[in-house]
């Protein structure tokens, strides 16, 4: 599958319920694992359907490369939680520390930006069987089905960035400059 790029207008467009959890779905979800693991530099973390012009309500999330993929269909976040406390992480250089705050997307490449999103979200979705989940996730799991979401109901993250006041930058040989749209 090939990931579309801004300013595709389907990425600006809201996907539509999956109706029936089929083989074709199946095979969709299959497909974008596999999409999302080819990832190099970066490498993905999530993948809505949109993102390969598809227009289901559903993503996946793959927050490291030995995780599990995790497979949202026709996810609704129900509650929020704004004053949660992320988890301990390890401690790193204050460089990696800097740019693991900002936020990027396979569909806007060498863009990275700040959004401030809520730490605690509980998400009901469906899973490859049909089985209906309602989990709270925090941290990182939260920022990632946020984004995804986002990406759902038509929204890049980039216009986050803007409506919030932050700063955008753009990677150029590796380094973060600052960058105006």
């Amino acid at each position: 599958m090939d990931i579309i790029t801004v300013p595709d207008v389907v990425l600006n467009t809201p996907t539509k319920p999956v109706a029936v959890i089929d083989k074709k779905i199946k095979r969709i979800v299959r497909d974008m694992i596999h999409t999302l693991e080819l990832q190099k530099d970066p490498e993905g973390v999530g993948l809505a359907a949109n993102q390969v012009g598809l227009p289901y309500s559903l993503f996946i999330m793959k927050p490291t490369k030995k995780a599990v993929a995790i497979v949202c269909i026709n996810p609704q976040i129900m509650e929020i939680e704004v004053g949660a406390e992320p988890v301990e992480k390890p401690k790193q250089d204050p460089e990696e520390k800097e740019k693991e705050k900002l936020e990027g997307c396979l569909s806007i490449p060498n863009i990275w930006g700040r959004v401030n999103r809520t730490k605690r979200v509980k998400l009901r979705y469906s899973d490859l069987d049909g089985k209906t989940h309602e989990d709270w996730f925090r941290s990182f799991h939260a920022i990632i089905i946020q984004h995804e979401m986002d990406h759902l109901s038509g929204v890049v993250f980039t216009q986050r960035v803007l409506e919030q006041g932050n700063k955008m930058y753009k990677e150029v040989d590796g380094e973060l400059k600052p960058f105006e749209i």
